[in-house]
Parts: C-alpha cells; structure tokens; sequence
C-alpha cells in the first residue's frame, strides 16, 4: 500500500507528549520498516521543519534536532514528491477554477503530490481538510486516530 503522509501525522509520531503520538508512530513505524511504501510531499518536509522549531513543545526543539529528526526518520526514508513548476502553474489553475482560497491552497499542494505519487492513501488527522479537495474518493483518507 502506498500511503503519503500529512505534516500532521509527522509532528504527531515526533513529539511524545501530542494527544496522537501513539497511533501516529505507530504509522511511522510501519513506513519505515517497509511494511507500507512511503511518501511525502517536499513541502511538508518544510511544513514540519516549521512546526517543530517554532510550536512551544517542551522541551524545546532547535533547529539542528529538527533537521536530523526529519532527515532520519523521513527524507532518508521515503520518497519525496515534489511539484515542478508546470504542476504548480496546473494547480494554480485548478484552485482558481475550484474557487479554492487560503489556506487550503497548502493542502492541495499534498492532495497534488498524493495524485503525482498515484498512492493508494493520505494520511492525515486533519481528514475534513482532505475531503473537500478530494470528493471523487480516488485517494482513500485516513486518520490514524481513528
């Protein structure tokens, strides 16, 4: 099963203390043992730096642990997808003609690189975010809290 992974479940399987860590990990763990083929958009590999160095965790993570906890745990592990400027230009086009606005532009940017990747699943705790750019099923959305 190809399974692409939203910002959230990442921040999620990182810190301990969030109310999902369990079951998020529990995802991660299957990624990165091969159990599951694992993708990830490039923007969120920006996304969660972001959160992770700038969200009030304690303890605090700097930016260096950041860096190698998503460079071990994500970028050396799974494939990374990104958009070339020619499917940024379609997307934008797309989210024009959709009427889409905001911030949801940064989740059509993952719902686009899940396309890309033809995987089977977006994983993701944030799943309402998902539907509506989604609502042809053609990529299952799953919330691993659920």
């Amino acid at each position: 099963m190809k399974v692409l992974f939203d910002t959230s479940v990442l921040v999620a399987s990182f810190v301990q203390q969030h109310p999902q860590h369990a079951s998020a990990v529990a995802w991660l763990k299957r990624a990165t043992s091969g159990e599951i083929d694992f993708f990830v958009s490039s923007h969120t590999l920006l996304e969660l730096y972001s959160v992770l160095t700038r969200a009030p965790f304690v303890p605090r993570i700097g930016p260096e642990q950041a860096a190698r906890m998503i460079a071990h745990n994500v970028a050396n592990r799974a494939t990374v997808v990104a958009l070339t400027a020619a499917d940024t230009i379609d997307l934008i086009t797309q989210l024009a003609t959709t009427g889409v606005t905001g911030g949801t532009t940064y989740d059509a940017i993952i719902v686009k690189c899940a396309e890309k990747a033809a995987v089977d699943s977006l994983l993701t705790l944030n799943p309402r975010d998902f539907l509506k750019l989604l609502p042809d099923n053609s990529i299952q959305i799953i919330d691993p809290a659920n």
